[in-house]
């Protein structure tokens, strides 16, 4: 992507354990299943609009698994998206509802909804950050030339390796975010301010 044509920045968010409640079932999290069961998560809603003052775009990229596992219909996710539109000043939702087994482009860790929503939007990647909460995000956002941070929800499985930042919650990794923006993406992976 020229320099020219990706000119904006963008913070990429995971929907379920950034933005929203996850539901915790058998020690396991999972994205809920009912739209009466979706809420956010506090302080989100002040966090996205800094990042929007600060102008980047938001972007959410969300694993839907459930979809193609036939444990929610497509229609109940698309009313809790259009909820989080109405909720959130986000530019652009992109969605995944395949399952791990079907191995397409879009499912992170691999990077292809970050790629399609900076291609359409003309973000550019090296500018811009994912925040997520599993490895999967964290991997996602390197692999399409992100930084990266880490929301450490605690969950009993893998670590991302070498995140840009760790934090508890969106609200925390504020103020690094709107700071290493306008910086060049010239340090090494690990580092944090």
């Amino acid at each position: 992507m020229s320099e020219v044509a990706a000119c904006r920045t963008a913070v990429f968010l995971d929907r379920d354990g950034v933005l929203t409640q996850a539901e915790e079932r058998d020690g396991h999290t999972y994205a809920p299943r009912r739209l009466e069961d979706f809420r956010l998560l506090p302080g989100v809603r002040e966090a996205v609009e800094q990042f929007r003052r600060a102008g980047f775009l938001a972007v959410v990229v969300t694993n839907q698994p459930d979809i193609a596992n036939g444990l929610v219909d497509a229609g109940v996710v698309e009313a809790m998206h259009q909820r989080l539109r109405e909720w959130l000043p986000v530019d652009a939702v992109e969605v995944c509802p395949h399952a791990d087994r079907q191995d397409c482009d879009c499912r992170k860790p691999k990077p292809g909804l970050l790629l399609a929503a900076a291609r359409r939007l003309k973000i550019d990647l090296a500018r811009s950050v994912m925040v997520g909460d599993r490895w999967k995000d964290i991997e996602a956002g390197r692999r399409a030339g992100c930084r990266t941070v880490f929301v450490d929800r605690g969950y009993c499985e893998q670590k991302p390796e070498t995140p840009d930042l760790t934090v508890d919650s969106l609200p925390a990794a504020v103020p690094w975010i709107v700071a290493v923006a306008a910086e060049p993406m010239h340090r090494s992976r690990g580092e944090t301010s």
